[in-house]
């Protein structure tokens, strides 16, 4: 996955911060390698997003809140 060169901005309470994309191949447990996309950006208290923009596009995500633990399934294709 190629990424533009150029920066962009993040939205919410960052939404002033330049951000550079920044695209990984990352392994989480036993899965297979997978291509993640995060913001970086020159912000001391927020160097690195990881943001929404695959990763639940990827991974199905359920949170326990009151047992304090979540769980992760890698999606179906099909």
């Amino acid at each position: 996955m190629e990424c533009p060169a150029s920066d962009f901005t993040v939205s919410g309470k960052s939404a002033h911060v330049p951000a550079q994309p920044l695209v990984l191949s990352a392994s989480i447990a036993d899965y297979d390698p997978v291509q993640l996309a995060f913001a970086w950006t020159q912000a001391e208290d927020l160097p690195l997003i990881f943001g929404q923009v695959n990763f639940f596009m990827v991974f199905e995500v359920c949170f326990y809140r009151a047992q304090s633990r979540f769980e992760l399934r890698k999606q179906e294709l099909g």
